[in-house]
Parts: structure tokens; C-alpha cells; sequence
């Protein structure tokens, strides 16, 4: 008796064992780094001058209409970062900002902890038209989210140590700034779903804004809470919402900006400041009144 008792609580504590696991759910796969960030224009001509001829990136990947017109280019940063640009907003769209993109190890088993997380994911990964494996999702202020998974024979990856030329003024994507309505919701999805961390925050002088830094879990790449109480116009949006480039020395980079086209209006390319977390920042403002950030990797001394 005591030795089948013995069997059957062996068997129900592996059972109760096997539900645990099960509760546990999904493992969260690494959310490496921004791999882009997407910016709808209207006019494309305008944006590869400042994003090719004044930022110095090269664009060797575009997508294209049936029609032949451009669908989306990218602008390379590095192998494994870019920033695309897309011509034409659709229809009702105001925000320029068409998605932010992340790159993670495992699409798949991401889009299965997110489901677990109760977030809304399609039914399976697709392969997107740039040959890599692609998850969309949303964030609680409606932003659309990518997480990326490269594939070694997507396009990007078969162009890895190429088109990375002098001319780019930074090499690497620190951050994203992304407009949040409300810090609760966002921190539900980006810091207790995705991982994501706060590394610092300022409340700004009108004290009805805040800027809240984001680390991504495996990676040093940021998403930049810009907390706001209304949503404006696309201009508006486009400057509070913004990509930042690190660079090592703003003066520099100034100074070689100051020598390209675009390079000397006071519209496109703003003073330095010291920004909130004491570090010198440069803006620069595209055609559409996008905003670009350069940012030195180190705070003031």
C-alpha cells in the first residue's frame, strides 16, 4: 500500500510539476538592438538630400511600387542598423512616424510570449519583402513596433561591410524618441513585457513634459519616453518624436556638417545645447520637420 501511495504521489507531483512549467509560459527571446526606424514624406527628393547628401548615409536598399516608384529606401547607419524612409502618407495619417523597429533573436518565440502577455500579434511570423523575419505589433499610444529577425540571406546581411562610407556623420542609433500619453500603460508593455529599463529622467521646463530613458534589455540602444498631454500636427509630432545619432564630438560633427548642402541653413541645422542628461546635443530638422539628434556618448565634464 504504502509503495503504490508512494507511485501515485510521484506521478501527481510530476504532473503538478509539468502544470507549473506550463504557467511559466514562454521564455522573453533577446530584444538586441534598434534595428530602424520608418518616417513617412512627402517628398522623397528632399529627404535623401538631407539624409544622404547632408548626413552622409548611403541608400543601397529600396523596395518599390508596381508602378515602379519608390515604396520604401534605406539609409544605411550600420550593418545592422537603418533609417527608412517612406514617400507619401497614407490616408488620415498625421504622425510621420510610421513604425520603430527591434531586432531580437527569435521572432517566433517572441510573438508567442507576447500572445502569453495578452499583447494582439498575428498568427504567425511573416517574412517580409526585405527578406527578414518580421513580428508587428502595437504599443499603447498606437506606435507600431517591428521586431526583427535577420536572416543571413535577407538583403541587409549580404551587404554586411559595405556602403559604410567616410561621409556618415554617426555610425550607430542610440536612441528613439517616442511621444506617451500615459507612463503606466507604456511601462506595462515596454519595461514589465519587453524588459526595457529606466536609466534616467527630466522633467522639462514647462513641467507638463517629461523625457524618460529606456535601455533595452540585452543591448545599450534606448527608447525615449517624450510624455505628452495631446497629441498635435505632424510638425509637432515630428520634432518631439526623433532619432538620435551618437556621434563623438558635437563641435565636429558641426563643423563638417556646416560644410554640405543644406549645411548652413539655420532651419535644418539648429546650435548645440547641453540637453537633460548633460550631455551636448545638436538638432537638425529634415524637410518635413523630422527631427534628428546628435548626441555625444559621454556626459559634460
Amino acid at each position: 500500500m504504502r509503495l503504490r501511495l508512494g507511485i501515485y504521489l510521484g506521478i501527481f507531483y510530476l504532473s503538478l510539476g509539468g502544470f507549473r512549467l506550463d504557467l511559466a509560459g514562454a521564455e522573453r527571446p533577446p530584444i538586441l538592438r534598434i534595428a530602424h526606424i520608418a518616417l513617412y514624406v512627402h517628398d522623397l527628393e528632399k529627404a535623401q538630400a538631407f539624409y544622404g547628401d547632408l548626413l552622409g548615409f548611403a541608400q543601397p536598399l529600396r523596395l518599390y511600387k508596381e508602378d515602379g516608384t519608390t515604396r520604401v529606401t534605406a539609409f544605411k547607419v550600420n550593418d545592422r542598423q537603418f533609417i527608412e524612409i517612406i514617400p507619401g502618407f497614407p490616408k488620415d495619417q498625421v504622425d510621420p512616424l510610421s513604425h520603430l523597429a527591434l531586432e531580437t533573436s527569435d521572432a517566433e518565440q517572441l510573438r508567442v510570449y507576447l500572445s502569453e502577455k495578452g499583447i494582439p500579434v498575428p498568427e504567425k511570423v511573416r517574412k517580409g519583402d526585405d527578406g527578414n523575419l518580421t513580428l508587428s505589433v502595437h504599443d499603447p499610444d498606437g506606435h507600431g513596433v517591428e521586431f526583427i529577425q535577420y536572416l543571413p540571406d535577407s538583403p541587409a546581411m549580404k551587404i554586411r561591410g559595405s556602403y559604410l562610407g567616410a561621409a556618415r556623420i554617426s555610425d550607430r542609433i542610440a536612441h528613439v524618441g517616442l511621444t506617451i500619453s500615459n507612463v503606466m500603460a507604456a511601462d506595462r508593455f515596454y519595461k514589465e513585457i519587453l524588459g526595457l529599463s529606466e536609466v534616467w529622467r527630466v522633467e522639462l521646463k514647462d513641467h507638463e513634459r517629461a523625457l524618460i530613458a529606456m535601455k533595452l534589455p540585452e543591448g545599450t540602444d534606448a527608447v525615449d519616453y517624450v510624455t505628452i498631454t495631446k497629441k498635435g500636427g505632424s510638425q509637432t509630432l515630428g520634432t518631439l518624436q526623433h532619432l538620435c545619432l551618437q556621434v563623438p564630438d558635437i563641435q565636429k560633427a558641426l563643423d563638417i556638417l556646416r560644410e554640405r548642402p543644406m549645411g548652413k541653413d539655420p532651419h535644418v541645422i539648429q546650435l548645440p545645447v547641453v540637453g537633460g542628461n548633460n550631455r551636448w546635443h545638436l538638432n537638425l530638422l529634415d524637410p518635413e520637420g523630422n527631427r534628428t539628434e546628435l548626441m555625444e556618448p559621454f556626459s559634460m565634464r
